[in-house]
């Protein structure tokens, strides 16, 4: 099977399983978008929600539906779109686990947002205890977790298969990623299955009276940097495999882009005590080695932005550009399939200098939970990662609907992508100001009785009502956009773009393909990370904390 050919198509079985997938992302991303607007209008405290709706009601909406649901079913439409069209139809019994995978996460999300929307589980998007939500919120997340598991056994089983009928050959670039960040996601999701089952449910269920908070937090954390890495490593599939085919161009190296995919998978989860720098009852020396590996992660990002500026430079050349940036403008800047991902690639650099901040020991004190914190995820997460899902599903929907990609689509994809640019600019650049002002974030709008500090935020706080505003537009454009390709755009052939390597990468060493290596140094840096964190925790913490709710 030629990997080359522009227009092999994904099996139509496996792309009605690729768009059930896609078609809830984009669901979550609307409600999710309008909540995330709500919430910038009451903290810019010109508006109030109408109904009894509260404020942190609609701030667990907006982070559970984008930050894990969004994000969830939109990478699991792309990989099982990637492995069918790169390693072949999937088997029924492999579609099957893939379906049994979608409705599970389904019924769990949806279980999930009814008791939010009940305001029985204004928990937040982090549910730390002791707040406690409804049991059917806990089982909810529960059913998306393993239903992601039963999801994501398809597509590795796809990708075992076809190393089983090509022995001794190197694996198609797209699959192999995308069973890298499969194996990432299960790694990472142990710890919030862990907690969410032997913490959190038998204690919302009355089975139990007490809760170790420490420890819950500490295992949503082991998660819940990880995370941050599940919903990048799709984003860098599409810079590696897709962008390069998109300009005309080649992968830059072969070995190169598996071996940034296989140090974020060893470095990508023991890294979470960084998130809880300020947290009491975690030996600061544990802290430290955890600050250390998570700069590690740079790497691998670094490795990335060579291998792709060495692309476009490449292809730039190619097409006659001359002198030091003469290449930069032989790029395809009319095409919402690269530039739209590209603006993300932009908005990656300071999101990433700003994680270093947030993960820096001392620096982390002047930050730590104020807003500062989402203008940095907003920047990475809402930034890189959900602009490059765009970008991808401007040729995505329409390849598995059959249909085209019309110049005035590619158009409106170029007008949400600017948009999102000039919107995300305001809100983040404010929250980052705020936040040094000593804003805090998770927080309802206040006057904090009359203090002047609190006053001081408020131009910051105005200012991201107005980016939050100009992001919705470019959600509706978006979902205009998305509905028109899926349902609506002329009949036609849409290519799945998949680049071809560089003549010049040369052999890729079999050691970058041997999983069990580097999951075994996976397992022995988690061990080393958090084992005796953990058990320090479970010896000395005190008896543990009921319930509380406060809404």
């Amino acid at each position: 099977m030629s990997l080359n050919n522009a227009m092999t198509k994904v099996d139509r079985r496996d792309a009605k399983l690729a768009l059930a997938h896609v078609y809830v992302a984009f669901i979550a991303l609307l409600l999710g978008g309008l909540a995330g607007l709500l919430q910038v209008f009451v903290r810019s405290g010109q508006f109030k929600l109408p109904a009894g709706i509260g404020y942190y009601q609609v701030l667990t909406v907006h982070g559970v539906l984008l930050g894990l649901i969004l994000t969830t079913f939109f990478i699991f439409g792309f990989q099982i779109a990637g492995v069918s069209r790169t390693s072949g139809t999937f088997t029924d019994k492999q579609r099957l686990l893939g379906w049994i995978g979608f409705w599970l996460m389904t019924i769990g999300t949806v279980a999930a947002a009814v008791m939010v929307l009940l305001n029985k589980a204004t928990v937040l998007y982090t549910f730390y205890a002791p707040l406690q939500a409804h049991w059917i919120f806990y089982l909810g997340l529960t059913l998306v977790v393993v239903g992601s598991w039963i999801g994501s056994a398809g597509q590795i089983l796809r990708y075992v298969q076809w190393r089983k009928e090509h022995k001794g050959q190197t694996s198609p670039l797209l699959a192999f990623m995308v069973v890298v960040n499969n194996l990432l996601w299960f790694v990472a999701s142990l710890g919030v299955a862990v907690s969410v089952l032997f913490q959190l449910l038998p204690w919302s269920l009355g089975l139990i009276e007490r809760v170790d908070v420490l420890l819950s937090r500490t295992l949503f954390w082991y998660f819940g940097h990880a995370l941050v890495y599940f919903w990048l490593l799709p984003a860098y599939m599409v810079w590696y495999v897709v962008i390069p085919k998109v300009i005309g161009g080649k992968v830059f190296s072969d070995s190169l882009a598996r071996l940034s995919f296989m140090l974020f998978l060893i470095f990508s989860v023991p890294v979470g005590l960084h998130h809880q720098l300020t947290e009491p009852g975690i030996d600061t020396t544990w802290k430290f080695i955890q600050v250390v590996l998570t700069m590690a992660v740079v790497v691998p990002s670094l490795m990335t932005a060579f291998s792709l500026f060495a692309t476009f430079e490449l292809r730039g050349r190619e097409l006659g550009g001359k002198g030091l940036f003469g290449w930069f403008k032989k790029l395809p800047w009319k095409d919402a399939r690269f530039i739209v991902p590209f603006i993300g690639m932009l908005a990656f650099i300071p999101g990433g200098a700003g994680g270093i901040v947030n993960a820096s020991y001392q620096m982390n004190q002047l930050i730590h939970n104020t807003i500062w914190v989402p203008g940095h995820f907003h920047l990475t997460f809402a930034s890189a990662v959900v602009l490059t899902y765009f970008g991808a599903a401007f040729w995505l929907i329409p390849h598995l609907t059959g249909r085209k990609l019309t110049k005035s689509l590619n158009t409106l994809g170029i007008v949400s992508g600017v948009l999102w640019a000039v919107g995300m600019t305001i809100m983040s650049t404010a929250m980052h100001i705020a936040g040094l002002l000593g804003a805090p974030r998770r927080s309802d709008y206040s006057e904090y009785g009359g203090a002047q500090q609190a006053y001081d935020w408020i131009p910051y706080q105005i200012a991201q009502a107005v980016g939050g505003t100009i992001l919705f537009i470019a959600i509706l454009v978006i979902t205009y956009v998305v509905i028109k390709l899926a349902w609506f755009a002329p009949k036609g052939e849409e290519e799945f773009p998949i680049a071809s390597i560089h003549e010049s990468s040369g052999p890729t060493p079999p050691m970058l393909e041997n999983f069990k290596v580097w999951l075994v140094i996976l397992v022995a840096l988690i061990i080393f990370a958090y084992t005796i964190p953990i058990f320090d925790i479970i010896s000395n913490s005190p008896a543990g904390s009921k319930g509380f709710k406060f809404w």
